[in-house]
């Protein structure tokens, strides 16, 4: 279940499993759905898993224990993330002002940490790449949470990457031994791109999900015209929490900014 492209005509009201945390075929240990939400539709739960909410579009009143606010997305390529996360046995609800789709991120986790709303001022919109490869890799990379914002008693790691029209993201090609999944959205419902897996390389429409196995490489590239972005999450592994992962060394070369390389002298040329 590498690549999973059962979703490309999109996702029904309510809740759609994509992955789940505890099937022996995903070797993730990562739950993914998506939850869409008519305007005025409630959800709720106490969940029985480490749980994070992403919003993608529209308005809703989130409410997790004691804790309670609003969040609102009109595009994820423009604007930053938006994200409720929560330790298992948390009653949680969610009021839709609008119509509203999130992805939903588990991980079977029993420890108790308090909930945490993540709004676009708390979520840097990193230009990272800025400089290298004229900007060939040049992406948005957005981290939710991590070891550095995180209790330490959280398991799950969430971010977003902005892949820019016939650029780079992930890149140069890197690997971490914590499992991962990618979850993707194109600026044109016809866009694609590329992901690789190891050695292997598919291609990603709008709603497809790659589960990433440990201690795989995985670059990324969008088709021109289309800028491609996905959502990440990862678990930490007992002992072995995620941090930074490892680029791959024939390639991390192309991280300097005074890298030196072939390019083309033409007329006109800068």
């Amino acid at each position: 279940m590498s690549h999973i492209t059962a979703h490309r005509g999109g996702f029904a009201r309510g809740f759609t499993a994509i992955t789940q945390a505890a099937d022996p075929a995903n070797g993730t240990g990562l739950g993914l759905g998506v939850l869409r939400l008519g305007a005025g539709e409630e959800w709720s739960a106490r969940v029985p898993r480490e749980t994070a909410w992403l919003l993608m579009s529209g308005e809703l009143r989130v409410r997790a224990g004691e804790r309670e606010a609003v969040l609102a997305r009109a595009s994820l390529f423009d604007e930053s993330a938006s994200c409720l996360h929560v330790a298992a046995d948390t009653p949680v609800a969610l009021l839709a002002g609008s119509d509203c789709e999130l992805t939903v991120y588990d991980t079977v986790n029993a420890r108790a940490f308090a909930p945490r709303v993540f709004r676009p001022a708390d979520v840097p919109n990193e230009h990272r790449g800025k400089g290298q490869v004229r900007d060939r890799s040049l992406r948005y990379v957005r981290t939710i949470f991590d070891t550095r914002n995180s209790p330490p008693e959280a398991e799950l790691v969430l971010g977003e990457v902005v892949t820019f029209p016939g650029g780079w993201s992930s890149y140069p090609p890197h690997h971490h031994p914590q499992p991962e999944i990618y979850h993707y959205r194109f600026t044109a419902p016809q866009g694609y791109g590329h992901a690789e897996l190891g050695d292997a390389v598919v291609k990603v429409r709008e709603y497809d999900t790659i589960c990433i196995p440990a201690g795989f490489d995985h670059a990324q590239c969008a088709a021109p015209g289309y800028g491609m972005y996905y959502s990440w999450v990862i678990r930490h592994l007992p002992g072995r929490p995620y941090t930074v992962p490892e680029f791959t060394a024939e390639h991390a070369w192309t991280m300097q900014p005074d890298a030196q390389f072939w390019w083309p002298a033409e007329p006109g040329d800068d």
